[in-house]
């Protein structure tokens, strides 16, 4: 547990964490020592001279108080190591976050990583604070002890051996035991934790359907596993610490029947007598502490566990040379990409020339988005490579390929700040005039100019305050305020009403003009005016061209523009035309035109 604890904290926090465990296993040793004292104290007293017993008592006393200090001074390293190395533990993990692959990132992570940064993260690290000196203590001490008593009188100090290993076995087979059962309650917790979160989430769409008296079957099924799964591990532990408490009974008993046995046959002296039982029952009780500290040493390890596992999760592969782009260019070369077992993109090969727009279009599960996740490298690709500017994208250091880069989503997610704090992840350090310029641009503006509290207005927790069109203009101001020379857009406009749409569609216009765009496209009427569209099916190209090229040839984008044609709405905007004086739109300062 140890050697996982140190390389979860790393090599930095090695020597605060050693020191630590040094302090505690002297205080350890010390107060099992302290207690050899004892004999020659009860031998004065009980004999024919008590006044021969100040000495030693005074000894005891130094003894006691150098066992204190040290227990302070192990205890407060702890501490203060443990409440330093928390806010670290927190800091390497979200830093290792940052650099894993987004494809890491599937539903099943929400659960898991809210349940490990929560109480996991705490679980694990109080260990150092609140359980590592109680364990030493419990695993030193006795064995201290066990020395002394052999010293005082060997057939006694071998009665006490000989429990050790009962104690040890019996620790170990509760320790095989339960921890089936410990990783179980740790699934069911993090599935109960990802439930909470669905649940909560989910409140829009159960009061719409009108269910907000009912109990959400899926979160209480996850309840009652927790439940069940807490109940399995407590009976699991149950007879380990029934067998630990009758043990140490046990062999305490049989030391006072040999001691006893000893003394009426004059082997042993009262005093001697008296000393091993005291030393005895001090060594009992840490003994019977470690059916307690066990179970939560137990859970504490399940944490470190699952806490290393994600820290030694291994990030995308960096560039030993790293190489910067010559353009703005795309391509993908006979590209294979694989995700749970199955095959996204198969061989597939495209182009992009700098400044050009292609859209991607085709049925739900073609590899639309992932085409966009493999150029941001968001995944590796398994076959084939992905170049930008000519160079492959694993090739290219990660800060210098996504600042070539403005990402908008569908599915827009903003921090909980204010709208101006959000707009400024594009470019932090951007002067409040170019975060106007580019709100203007995106008609941001507009959304800002109507709320009472204005830039200063507080999104809330996702952008919750926020209506979808407003989200999505807060995305697109951040994506010009960025003013990369690439595009990638993942159709923006699919679940707006017809005014925010319009707005939208202006933004994006100003947006991609002057620049290489990919966009993927669920609305078909969004894509007649790429440069080239490329009609995905089964991870594979089965049709490309200009839309005029595509409608004659009369396959498969036919069908789906016209089968889009007949489900859009008489009121549904056309595509929004470039305004005359939007053509040259001033330029964002300190940047270029956001043309």
């Amino acid at each position: 547990m140890i050697r996982i604890l140190l390389r979860v904290l790393g090599e930095e926090h090695r020597r605060p964490l050693l020191r630590a465990l040094a302090l505690m296993t002297a205080a350890a040793v010390v107060e099992g020592l302290s207690y050899a004292l004892l004999a020659p104290v009860l031998r004065a007293l009980l004999g024919g001279a008590p006044a021969d017993a100040r000495p030693w008592l005074g000894a005891f006393g130094a003894a006691v108080a150098g066992y204190a200090v040290l227990r302070y001074l192990g205890d407060l390293a702890a501490f203060r190591v443990g409440t330093s190395l928390l806010r670290g533990v927190y800091h390497r993990l979200g830093d290792h976050l940052a650099r894993l692959p987004v494809g890491w990132y599937g539903p099943a992570r929400v659960g898991e990583l809210s349940a490990l940064a929560g109480q996991g993260v705490l679980r694990a690290m109080s260990v150092i604070a609140h359980l590592l000196a109680p364990a030493v203590s419990a695993a030193v001490t006795p064995l201290t002890i066990v020395v002394v008593v052999l010293a005082l009188d060997w057939r006694l100090g071998l009665a006490l051996l000989a429990a050790a290993p009962v104690v040890t076995g019996i620790q170990l087979l509760t320790g095989r035991v339960t921890a089936a059962q410990d990783a179980d309650r740790a699934v069911r917790d993090r599935e109960a934790t990802g439930r909470v979160v669905e649940y909560v989430q989910a409140q829009p769409v159960l009061r719409a359907a009108g269910r907000t008296a009912e109990r959400f079957r899926l979160l209480d099924d996850a309840l009652d596993d927790v439940r069940r799964a807490s109940r399995r591990a407590t009976l699991a532990a149950l007879p380990g610490a029934v067998g630990l408490t009758l043990t140490v009974q046990a062999v305490f008993t049989a030391v006072l029947a040999l001691g006893a046995y000893l003394a009426l046959g004059g082997e042993i002296g009262a005093a001697a007598l008296l000393t091993v039982l005291v030393l005895t029952a001090r060594c009992a009780d840490p003994l019977l502490s470690l059916a307690d500290l066990g179970g939560r040493l137990r859970g504490a390890h399940g944490e470190l566990v699952r806490l290393d596992a994600v820290l030694r999760t291994a990030p995308l592969p960096q560039a030993a040379d790293p190489v910067e782009p010559a353009g703005h260019g795309l391509e993908f070369e006979s590209v294979v990409f694989r995700r749970d077992g199955r095959t996204v993109l198969d061989g597939l090969s495209l182009t992009v020339p700098e400044g050009r727009r292609l859209a991607v279009v085709g049925p739900s599960g073609a590899g639309k988005s992932t085409l966009l996740h493999l150029l941001a490298r968001f995944h590796d690709v398994d076959g084939g490579v992905v170049r930008v500017g000519g160079a492959d994208v694993r090739d290219v250091r990660a800060e210098a390929l996504m600042a070539r880069f403005a990402v908008v989503f569908q599915d827009v997610h903003l921090f909980d700040g204010t709208i101006e704090e959000n707009v400024r992840l594009g470019r932090p350090g951007a002067s409040g005039e170019e975060v106007r310029a580019a709100a203007a641009a995106a008609r941001l503006d507009e959304v800002v100019e109507r709320l009472p509290d204005g830039w200063a207005t507080a999104v809330g927790d996702g952008g919750t305050r926020l209506s979808g069109g407003e989200r999505q203009r807060v995305s697109i101001a951040r994506a010009l305020l960025k003013d990369a020379p690439i595009v990638l857009l993942d159709e923006v406009t699919s679940a707006l009403d017809p005014v925010s749409e319009a707005a939208v569609h202006a933004g994006v216009e100003r947006l991609v003009r002057g620049r290489t765009v990919v966009m993927v496209a669920h609305r078909m009427r969004t894509v007649r005016d790429a440069d080239r569209i490329v009609f995905l099916d089964g991870g594979r190209i089965v049709e490309e061209g200009d839309h005029d090229e595509l409608l004659r040839l009369g396959g498969r984008y036919a069908e789906f523009w016209r089968l889009s044609s007949e489900t859009v709405p008489a009121s549904a905007p056309a595509p929004v035309p470039t305004p005359a004086s939007a053509s040259a739109p001033a330029p964002v300062p300190g940047g270029s035109p956001l043309g």
